[in-house]
């Protein structure tokens, strides 16, 4: 195919930490500045950037999507989680980086090296008042330097890529499901009421889903780089760049939505000299908030009032990522299959089964993009949860170990993720066993019930009780938000050991991923998307139960399901499913793969 998604790069130089460090400590010392803090996000808090954006990447050689770093004029230190502990001593210098685990503690630990009135230089387009509220509170005796220009972006110079601006097209009512304008004023009166005059809206993923818009501003997300006001009776001004504006997007937002250059928001502040303006303070910059007071008007901290909407998809928006779900449900079941027989003969290396399974989506002629770089990891780079390969990590497949594949596409009406194991050869008895103990906690997630005002720190548990109880445990979340047509990951729902305030919600998709990683091995993780059902009364019942309905449809590799490990209900779970996964895909693909996928989904 001449078409690709993914592109395999060499591995980032560790050096290349060393050499920018140097760059930016000298403009430190001529700010008079003791460290300086660097998180990985970027002016729109964005998960996955656009090269302009790595700034973290650029100075540390670390790529991965989550982390931080403090700079000291003799010493850094990099912020990163598991998914990341061997990655990221793997792309930067041992030299010149010290590794911690990414919390708020460590980081403010680190700075405890410090001395009294010491100076600690941070971009305020890049922290959150919530985030910033935290370290001036746990470092009373530093002072926090707001910088701009900004010393990082100064010392990366004219070798720094530039912004992207991709055409903002609209997303059709199809598939959207309700009309941009009942979004505004859904919201407007909810401002209204609280006596709000206008809310800020920073965050693109809330940007394209209350105008019905998306973008290409952003490597594997479909968002456009903008801000909008939406001000208390329905109106609203968009902020966007004027070369991303395309001959459609005007009379797709009609009259009650201005279209704007980003250096006229101040005017729109002056505007509202006196008002209320509703920000998001853990996801609206710091600088955004100190923007909003000096033009006189009055910041006001809350949530983003798109998010919660964002996240309950509705009727239209389910059947689209059903839709899409079944689509890659048949793109799955070709890959599956001939992970089953060719690729067990040719014994294919990791970047060439990434490149087969993108192929097959691609003859689809419905991908738009992958929704994150495909997750190939054989054996010891499957024990990675985040995993990326490169020309120079590329292994090749062989007998007696596991290949993980976590991947996922981006298709108009919907996105999906999707992670499967499957054996190289014949599995070990100890591959089964663990298998097994992860396929019993995705199907206690997956046949959870429960009432509403539970959140998925409440369900977490579910997933690793089987696990626990073997003395086993894995150090990433169990399950993320995901988007229709937008963000892999997105919130505020989430399932995982940290807690969690959002209720699981009727429409709202969430992974079900739990997994087991044998250092140096082999890793496993089992992994569907699900959404959140209506509440119904259970027959005998006394209140109420929400639950998940599956969306993703893909056989579990049976070969590695030690069935005398399952109980009764657990074998009807797997049986019920497989008999939906080949009720749905089997009429999609064609013999020798409906035949395998037959028997692939027989009962157990």
């Amino acid at each position: 195919m001449d078409q690709s998604f993914q592109q395999f790069h060499t591995t980032t130089t560790p050096l290349q930490g060393r050499t920018n460090i140097g760059s930016l400590r000298e403009r430190l010392k001529k700010d008079g500045l003791d460290a300086y803090f660097v998180p990985h996000e970027d002016e729109h808090q964005n998960e996955y950037l656009p090269e302009a954006n790595e700034r973290l990447a650029w100075l540390t050689g670390f790529t991965g999507s989550a982390g931080a770093a403090v700079i000291f004029l003799d010493s850094a230190v990099l912020f990163t989680d598991g998914r990341y502990t061997l990655q990221s001593r793997a792309q930067t210098d041992p030299l010149t980086f010290e590794h911690a685990d990414f919390s708020t503690s460590a980081i403010i630990q680190s700075l405890s090296r410090l001395n009294d009135k010491a100076r600690i230089g941070y971009d305020p387009r890049l922290i959150a008042p919530s985030s910033l509220s935290q370290f001036l509170q746990a470092t009373p005796n530093q002072e926090w330097v707001a910088c701009l220009p900004s010393p990082l972006d100064e010392a990366w110079g004219t070798e720094r890529p530039e912004q992207p601006i991709a055409p903002v097209v609209s997303w059709a009512l199809s598939y959207a499901g309700i009309d941009h304008a009942v979004k505004r004023h859904e919201i407007a009166a909810k401002l209204k009421s609280k006596g709000v005059g206008a809310a800020l809206i920073t965050a693109p993923a809330s940007v394209a889903w209350l105008f019905n818009i998306r973008g290409m501003d952003v490597i594997r997300t479909p968002l456009p780089l903008a801000q909008a006001l939406l001000h208390n009776d329905g109106r609203a001004e968009l902020f966007i760049h004027p070369a991303k504006i395309t001959d459609e997007l005007r009379p797709h937002l009609g009259n009650e939505v201005s279209i704007k250059n980003p250096n006229e928001i101040e005017a729109s502040f002056e505007a509202l000299n006196g008002q209320k303006i509703l920000m998001d303070h853990n996801l609206t910059s710091v600088d955004w908030m100190n923007r909003i007071e000096e033009s006189g008007a009055l910041p006001m901290g809350g949530d983003d009032p798109c998010s919660l909407a964002r996240a309950c998809k509705n009727e239209t928006e389910i059947a689209g990522t059903k839709a899409a779900h079944v689509r890659d449900g048949a793109v799955m079941a070709k890959f599956l299959y001939w992970l089953a027989h060719e690729a067990q003969v040719s014994l294919p290396t990791e970047i060439e089964v990434a490149k087969y399974l993108e192929s097959l989506r691609i003859q689809t002629g419905m991908l738009k993009d992958l929704s994150f770089d495909t997750i190939s990891g054989f054996g010891p780079h499957g024990a990675l949860p985040h995993y990326k390969v490169s020309v120079d990590s590329n292994l090749k497949t062989a007998h007696g170990s596991l290949l993980l594949v976590d991947s996922g596409a981006q298709y108009l009406d919907g996105t999906t993720d999707i992670t499967r194991v499957v054996s190289m050869g014949e599995p070990s008895f100890e591959h089964k066993r663990m298998f097994t103990l992860v396929l019993k906690g995705h199907i206690a997630l997956a046949t959870a019930h429960f009432p509403a005002g539970t959140t998925g720190t409440h369900l977490d548990i579910l997933a690793r009780q089987h696990l626990w109880a073997g003395g086993f445990d894995y150090d990433h979340g169990t399950g993320h938000g995901v988007g229709v047509y937008l963000g892999v990951h997105e919130g505020p729902q989430r399932i995982a050991k940290a807690m969690n305030t959002t209720p699981l919600m009727p429409g709202m998709i969430v992974s079900n991923e739990p997994g087991f990683y044998k250092s140096g091995q082999y890793g496993i993780r089992i992994e569907n998307l699900q959404y959140v059902t209506k509440p119904s009364m259970p027959e005998g019942g006394e209140r109420e139960m929400m639950g998940f309905e599956v969306l993703t449809l893909a056989p579990i590799d049976r070969e590695l399901i030690e069935k005398s490990m399952l109980t009764v209900d657990e074998i009807h779970y797997m049986d019920s499913y497989h008999s939906l996964v080949f009720e749905k895909i089997g009429p999609l693909v064609d013999e020798p793969v409906k035949s395998w996928l037959k028997t692939m989904c027989a009962p157990l």
